[in-house]
């Protein structure tokens, strides 16, 4: 694994060095700073390099370089996880814009997160409210230690993203089931391209260390259950490390002791039966004296009427050599932007199942040269509050504590527009 961590400033001089294999020299690993530092190639190059054997994969906080070095076949995304969480957990103890200077400062501070954020050359606990625990600049009073079990049990990783004794005059959980659509179809109508990609966010305020379990309206799940309702076939589910992924596997159940505040529960992805929000018909007419284009779009929204999207905006390329653009629509804001060689079409509120038209009539200005109009896809963007494309909803959240209190549970959906392309 990780052999060494150094951290560098902008002459390449090292700050600190923390050596947690033999298998690597301090000449070894003084060799970053002649052969990549002196050279200032580490904005244009990739941020692994191999110098004698030894394996350099670094990363930049504004003058700084933290660097680490193996000699062993490790895996570069855990290393850069690592790199990453040890500028936040510095972030959380010396700030945000923390300098050389406040490195030179702590350097007994520092030497203690890496000692304990590492073993072996293995990360470990990095969860930076278990660190400032037991690791303090002396502000914290001694009534506000924990206990020693308690300490214990959090260093060893067992709920180590929630810590115990949490009070809350209000319980109260917010979920936010956020979606993304992503649509690409030719210029016939065919579908190339159409998934949705989702994240649950979720905001909780529990008292005590309750267990939650989660449902949402996945297929699998209700066709076990034996019920007639429809479900969404949900891919690639990614979770927050607090979910029980051993009852996940077994039963498809989500069930979690949360942490306090805002986190994101879940990714997932569904390719499958998607409600698409806006139906675009495109009519592209190009005259044969290539002068100019008349443009004709129908938007159609298929959600329910109750519904609306709002911050709509239509995107329709035209030639780099147009004049002018004479436009008609029904409703909103529409006119044609040179910077972006477009006609931009924005609409505050589109309201559901409605119609909506937009015409267009193009000069062109005469080239010397005629080149033919490579038709770059129209782009929408879009949001529609309390509505999700995948059809996936919340089933239920049950909360389970000790002493039995009630929870308010607020449920909101969001689907917004990811690539919504239509070629022309």
């Amino acid at each position: 694994m990780i052999s060494m961590i150094m951290i560098l400033n902008q002459k390449g001089d090292i700050m600190i060095s923390r050596q947690y294999r033999d298998d690597v020299s301090r000449a070894g690993a003084d060799s970053f700073r002649l052969q990549v530092v002196a050279t200032k190639n580490t904005g244009t190059e990739a941020p692994v390099v191999r110098i004698e054997n030894n394996s350099f994969l670094y990363t930049r906080h504004l003058n700084m370089f933290f660097v680490a070095v193996t000699r062993s076949n490790v895996n570069p995304a855990l290393v850069f996880e690592y790199l990453y969480q040890l500028v936040r957990i510095l972030k959380s103890y010396l700030g945000d814009e923390f300098d050389e200077n406040a490195m030179r400062n702590n350097m007994t501070l520092i030497y203690e997160l890496m000692d304990e954020t590492m073993d072996f050359g293995y990360p470990q606990n990095c969860a930076v409210d278990v660190l400032k625990l037991y690791i303090n600049l002396g502000s914290v009073k001694a009534q506000d230690e924990p206990e020693p079990s308690q300490l214990t049990s959090q260093i060893t990783g067992a709920i180590d993203w929630r810590r115990e004794g949490i009070r809350h005059k209000k319980n109260e959980v917010y979920i936010d089931v956020l979606e993304s659509v992503n649509l690409l179809l030719s210029s016939t109508g065919a579908i190339l391209r159409n998934e949705v990609t989702g994240a649950v966010q979720m905001n909780t305020k529990l008292t005590g260390m309750p267990e939650c379990k989660f449902g949402l309206n996945d297929k699998l799940v209700i066709e076990k259950e034996g019920q007639r309702k429809p479900g969404v076939e949900i891919d690639d589910c990614t979770f927050h490390r607090c979910v029980r992924l051993g009852k996940f596997d077994a039963d498809r159940t989500i069930t979690f002791i949360p942490p306090d505040g805002e986190y994101e529960l879940m990714k997932y992805r569904v390719t499958d039966n998607i409600n698409l929000p806006f139906r675009i018909i495109p009519t592209i007419q190009e005259e044969q004296s290539l002068t100019k284009i008349s443009i004709n779009l129908k938007v159609i929204a298929n959600f329910s009427d109750q519904l609306f999207a709002t911050h709509v905006v239509i995107k329709i390329p035209v030639p780099k050599n147009t004049a002018k653009a004479k436009i008609k629509h029904s409703f909103g804001r529409a006119k044609y932007e040179p910077e972006q060689q477009a006609i931009v079409w924005r609409v505050k509120r589109f309201p559901g199942k409605a119609e909506c038209h937009i015409s267009a009539d193009v000069d062109l200005m005469p080239t010397v040269r005629p080149k033919i109009w490579s038709r770059p896809p129209i782009n929408c963007e879009f949001q529609v509050p309390m509505f999700t494309a995948s059809g996936v909803h919340v089933r239920f959240l049950r909360v389970y504590d000790k002493s039995g209190y009630h929870t308010n549970r607020w449920v909101r959906y969001i689907t917004k527009a990811g690539n919504y392309q239509i070629r022309i």
